[in-house]
């Protein structure tokens, strides 16, 4: 799989794309994750914010009760929120330069990856190397969009890492994550999917939801 993946684009025929896409390739989709919903979701910011809550909450009840001036008890809380606010500052400095670094392209070929905070890359997933696709819903609209390979295709957790599903490190699937529009852009990805497999007299797949009894787009499942 290491062909797919190209460390630099500083220089772009097109934004997001490694080189001017062939004669018949269409761009259908492009975006990128939203900083909030980066900070929110993926990096638990609220669940930091409530920490740090508890905590300073903690420290005026244990002042109180060990019988400490009030000044005391003020410079606990002020150490406590000084620190909260260099962490969650660092958190939503982080979920902006995921935001900033990032760009998703689907095409009526492939998808196209391009990220990276530290070291910027551009990965390359032809259609005919994805066996299905998950959508997992944060809210009524945003989500994430995780991508399953065929076996034989591989590739770093650690190097895809933000943009990979959670806890699949023998079989890690790159996704496109916090999405404000996901079910939106995953319609747009199963129908494309489909498309390139129906020109090729491949049958797309389709799953039945347990849940709701309907049939969700080809090639498209419901992820946990």
């Amino acid at each position: 799989m290491n062909q797919f993946v190209i460390r630099e684009h500083e220089i772009e025929p097109l934004p997001g794309l490694p080189g001017v896409p062939p004669v018949g390739e269409v761009i259908l989709w492009q975006g990128r994750p939203s900083s909030a919903l980066v900070a929110r979701h993926f990096l638990k910011i609220r669940w930091i914010t409530g920490y740090f809550l508890v905590l300073g909450g903690w420290a005026v009840l244990a002042g109180f009760n060990d019988g400490q001036a009030a000044g005391g008890i003020l410079f606990s809380v002020a150490v406590l929120t000084a620190l909260a606010g260099v962490l969650i500052g660092m958190i939503e400095l982080f979920a902006w330069a995921v935001e900033k670094t990032t760009l998703y392209t689907i095409t009526t070929e492939r998808i196209v990856m391009r990220f990276g905070v530290a070291i910027s890359m551009t990965l390359n997933l032809p259609f005919r190397q994805i066996d299905g696709v998950a959508l997992a819903h944060f809210g009524e609209k945003a989500g994430k969009i995780a991508i399953a390979l065929q076996p034989e295709q591989r590739l770093s957790w650690l190097i895809q890492w933000p943009h990979v599903r959670g806890f699949r490190f023998s079989r890690p699937e790159p996704s496109l994550i916090c999405l404000p529009d996901a079910e939106k852009v995953a319609n747009i990805l199963a129908a494309a999917i489909g498309q390139y497999r129906a020109a090729r007299s491949e049958q797309p797949r389709i799953v039945i939801n347990e849940a709701t009894g309907r049939a969700m787009p080809p090639s498209v499942v419901a992820a946990e």
